[in-house]
């Protein structure tokens, strides 16, 4: 098995910072997750959640991170690497703002930087995971590259399945 660098966990771009997670993201991430519409996680859910993404980035030396603007310092999602439904050799972007956050290049810009991220790791392929319905989504991992490769069906309906090869 090759063996990978780890990511970076400090990403800057012109108006965003992603770092890693600290127990006071809790409140926001629970807010960030009620959008969703299946009701507001606990705050004990949360953290656990927090922790279970420490633990994972100590394992795998990828990291899903909380983005904050740089200007205004403010939480408006997350973007990074996981393991997901792949693996650790070739992991899943994963990314999801606040609606308030939608429209202004804030996921295709932080997307960017996690995928230069990946890059710098040594690895040859990443992956992506999205529903059907999830356009915007889709139109952020075309600017960045990735193609469509197939679609699965689990519980909850349709997953399309996205690749992109790495330099």
């Amino acid at each position: 098995m090759a063996t990978y660098e780890p990511m970076s966990f400090h990403l800057e771009t012109k108006r965003l910072r992603l770092q890693p997670w600290v127990e006071s993201d809790a409140d926001e991430l629970r807010s960030l997750h009620s959008e969703r519409g299946n009701g507001t996680p606990t705050v004990e859910h949360t953290r656990s959640l927090i922790a279970k993404q420490l633990a994972a980035t100590a394992t795998t030396g990828i990291a899903l991170l909380p983005i904050r603007r740089r200007g205004e310092g403010d939480f408006i999602g997350y973007c990074g690497l996981i393991v997901g439904r792949s693996t650790v050799e070739e992991p899943e972007i994963a990314y999801e703002l606040f609606q308030r956050a939608h429209g202004c290049g804030y996921a295709t810009e932080a997307a960017g930087a996690v995928l230069d991220a990946a890059i710098a790791t040594g690895r040859n392929r990443l992956w992506s995971t999205v529903r059907t319905w999830n356009t915007p989504s889709f139109r952020v991992l075309e600017k960045l590259g990735f193609e469509r490769d197939h679609i699965s069906t689990d519980d909850r309906g349709e997953l399309v399945w996205l690749t992109r090869s790495l330099p």
